[in-house]
């Protein structure tokens, strides 16, 4: 075990954020926190890290044990380069290093007296050095510099000159690099474009420790944990499995505990009512029995009813008008910044009712196609033309479709003069402003509470054209699935921008890979796109993409065999995941058979040692043909 979390209470002015919060970490676990906005999450990990005491509870690092922590804001500073700046964490490295090569120069012109004691402090300091990977540390720094996005031409700046962005993903690199027995990391992937999150999910399932992490990104959470452990209403509960799997069982465990709630609110309201007609009586009998299931009553630990915070925000998109087929056609679009080209000759048609998401690495340009069609910013080349009566709506991550200096109240009624004072205020309410919150300004909300006020605004525009940049950006969870359902019944057309895989894989039938200053068309989810990228070499010409788009029955023709495609490669993934488990259950009793036979209780029974390795053998025999089935379906 590498960490012990041990009945942690934390109240805020009194009210309480964790109660009675247990669990622990063993070696190798990856493990996720989820919860809503606001419901603990970073709060517990600056608890276990020391940042913050708790007010009950206790949290145990095991002896000699390592944690690195990455908070959402971290970031590095310094005029060090980005290269540099990662390399400080090798310093024990490069000082072995110096040591040796001091050494080799000493060898040289050394007497035989002091010749010997040199190569022995030279023998002791290589293997050390080779025991820290000294020979690949350099290769290793690249590696991660690459994976986090850095290109070479970038190692050489100066950490001064980066964003905040780029700040964090050095400092990520940083806490990578160290290799601490425990990684805990809040929101990595806030920072990161889509190769990066896909490089950083290959290297924490490689990773030689443990991990716990707190992230929206589903699809992240579901490549990377083993075990859940949900922060809900203060308390905390572990599940074992990926995201998904948690989310099967807490959906089956809140019905169990629905269930169980309306038992005994039965009957309590029975007995209650026995109670009061044995009053009615009036006897010294009936009221002594009256009295006595008084007493029981009070004894019975009154079951809380489940809820599920967020579950009263309502989101509805329905569009006013429906547009004509043809809803947008692009043609040559081209755009610049001074020397950096981002797109050439892009050439793309949306039908009406298709949900497309444009998806590519960060600064391709995908958020300059949005703004371009909404007219924020204009093409280099290239004409926008949208067909007949089309209404746009548009979600700007940076939510600059909102006044700061507003009120919620104002930010609505100045867009929807129409609405009734009352209208106003339920329609917030459907977003959770409540109460005074209604008259808060902009500027005082988060992120959170920005993306719900723009998705208010969105829904109350009525548009048949949906156009979203990063639409998830700041939402939580549960939010994000409202959203999903809230798009999924949409009648009218979407096209967004979005980094989140599980988001697009729930929303997106077609796919836009911004890639090379071009466009790739994927007819699909997001597991269609994984899974034809590997077969589409070649990247699209624009006349390509055009004609690539299919009529909407060809659409579902192609759908039902892509979904036929997915279905066989889910079985093969499952035998795979079944072939894996079989082998780890039969290694492990392999090693328990070579604890047992050396154990003196039984090196000694002949008996029991023949039984025990007859039982190897056999286990031996069946590993072979796993690790071939395994190999098999690997490929």
């Amino acid at each position: 075990m590498i960490l012990s979390v041990s009945n942690i209470h934390k109240s805020f002015n009194e009210i309480p954020v964790l109660k009675n919060v247990s669990f622990h970490i063993e070696d190798y676990d990856k493990t996720a926190i989820v919860g809503i906005n606001g419901a603990g999450k970073t709060t517990l990990l600056r608890i276990i890290m020391g940042e913050l005491s708790a007010d009950e509870g206790i949290v145990t690092v095991s002896r000699d044990k390592t944690i690195g922590y990455l908070s959402q804001h971290e970031a590095v500073s310094g005029e060090n380069t980005i290269y540099d700046e990662l390399l400080s964490v090798k310093q024990e490295i490069i000082t072995l290093e110096q040591k040796i090569r001091s050494i080799e120069l000493q060898m040289k012109s050394a007497s035989e007296d002091t010749l010997q004691q040199l190569m022995d402090s030279y023998a002791t300091l290589t293997h050390a050095f080779e025991s820290a990977n000294g020979y690949a540390y350099k290769s290793e720094l690249t590696g991660v510099l690459k994976g986090l996005g850095f290109t070479e031409e970038e190692f050489k700046r100066s950490v001064s000159t980066l964003s905040g962005g780029q700040k964090t993903r050095v400092a990520l690199g940083k806490l990578l690099l160290l290799k601490p027995d425990l990684i805990i990391l809040d929101e990595p992937t806030n920072h990161l474009d889509l190769s990066s999150i896909t490089w950083l999910e290959t290297y924490l399932l490689n990773y030689k420790g443990a991990v716990i992490l707190v992230s929206h990104d589903r699809y992240f959470l579901d490549r990377i944990a083993n075990k859940v452990v949900e922060i809900d209403q203060t308390k905390a509960t572990v599940f074992t499995g990926n995201y998904s799997a948690y989310a099967v069982k807490k959906e089956a465990l809140r019905a169990t505990e629905y269930k169980a709630y309306l038992k005994q609110q039965h009957e309590i309201k029975h007995q209650e009512a026995v109670i009061e007609k044995l009053r009615s009586f009036n006897r010294e009998k009936s009221i002594r029995r009256a009295e006595s299931r008084v007493k029981m009553l009070d004894k019975i630990e009154v079951l809380d009813k489940p809820t599920e915070a967020h579950t009263d925000m309502h989101l509805k998109l329905e569009p006013k008008y429906t547009s004509g087929n043809d809803v947008l056609h692009v043609e040559d679009l081209s755009k610049s910044f001074g020397s950096l080209i981002l797109f050439e000759h892009l050439s793309f048609e949306l039908k009406k009712g298709e949900h497309v998401a444009i998806i590519g690495d960060n600064g391709t340009g995908k958020t300059t196609i949005l703004k371009i069609i909404n007219e924020l910013i204009a093409p280099d080349t290239g004409k926008i033309r949208l067909g007949s009566n089309v209404a746009i709506g548009y979600y700007d991550q940076e939510h600059h479709v909102l006044h700061m200096d507003k009120t919620l109240f104002e930010e609505i009624s100045d867009d929807y003069p129409a609405l009734t004072n009352t209208e106003i205020r339920n329609t917030l309410a459907a977003f959770l402003f409540t109460g005074e919150d209604v008259f808060k300004q902009v500027k005082a909300l988060s992120g959170g509470e920005r993306g719900r006020v723009s998705l208010a605004k969105l829904m109350l525009s009525e548009a048949n054209f949906l156009i979203l940049d990063e639409p998830t950006n700041h939402l939580d969870i549960m939010s994000k699935e409202i959203l999903e359902d809230a798009l999924n019944a949409y009648t009218g057309t979407v096209l967004y921008v979005s980094h989140d895989r599980y988001f697009i894989n729930k929303t997106a039938s077609r796919i836009l890979d911004l890639s090379g200053r071009k466009l790739t068309n994927y007819l699909g989810n997001y597991e269609y796109y994984l899974e034809k990228k590997e077969t589409l070499n070649t990247t699209l010409s624009p006349d390509e993409i055009s004609l690539a788009i299919p009529s909407v029955s060809d659409t579902k023709q192609n759908w039902k065999a892509q979904k036929e495609q997915l279905a066989a490669q889910r079985k093969k993934e499952n035998e795979l995941k079944k072939c894996e488990e079989i082998i780890e259950q039969l290694e492990q009793r392999n090693a328990e058979i070579d604890l047992l036979m050396a154990s003196p209780q039984i090196c000694t029974d002949v008996a029991k040692l023949q039984s025990l390795n007859q039982e190897k053998e056999a286990n031996a025999t069946s590993l072979i043909e796993l690790y071939e089935k395994w190999e098999l379906l690997s490929e």
